[in-house]
């Protein structure tokens, strides 16, 4: 059984930094892509950036230049470095894993709050 686990979150003023991090317990194919979505409420969850096994990184526009995804694969870990924060990233961050392209794995999320 695949557990994963966020931390980092919390409340940070705006132009603030946060650094997310996720662990990922159990056995998991090294073959896998390590991402990060963010939801807030009343609107789907959508993708903030990815990180394949090849160290290939994906990011949305909205936080190209700000934020940073790397991977520690001796860890199982995944992190979101956030810069700059706006208070439009204020949102419930997830950390998601999906291993040889078919076993999805989702994170409990967590809180990032950031007032203006």
């Amino acid at each position: 059984q695949v557990q994963l686990v966020e931390s980092g979150g919390g409340l940070v003023q705006a132009g603030g930094s946060l650094r997310l991090s996720c662990v990922a317990s159990g056995r998991i194919s090294s073959l896998n892509t390590m991402a990060w979505y963010r939801q807030i409420p009343g609107k789907p969850r959508e993708l903030v950036a990815r990180i394949n096994s090849g160290d290939m990184t994906y990011y949305a526009h909205s936080v190209r230049d700000r934020f940073t995804i790397t991977r520690d694969n001796a860890k199982n870990t995944v992190y979101l470095q956030m810069n700059s924060l706006k208070s439009e990233d204020t949102a419930v961050y997830y950390c998601n894993i999906v291993a040889q392209g078919i076993w999805e794995y989702w994170g409990q999320g967590t809180q990032v709050t950031v007032s203006s």
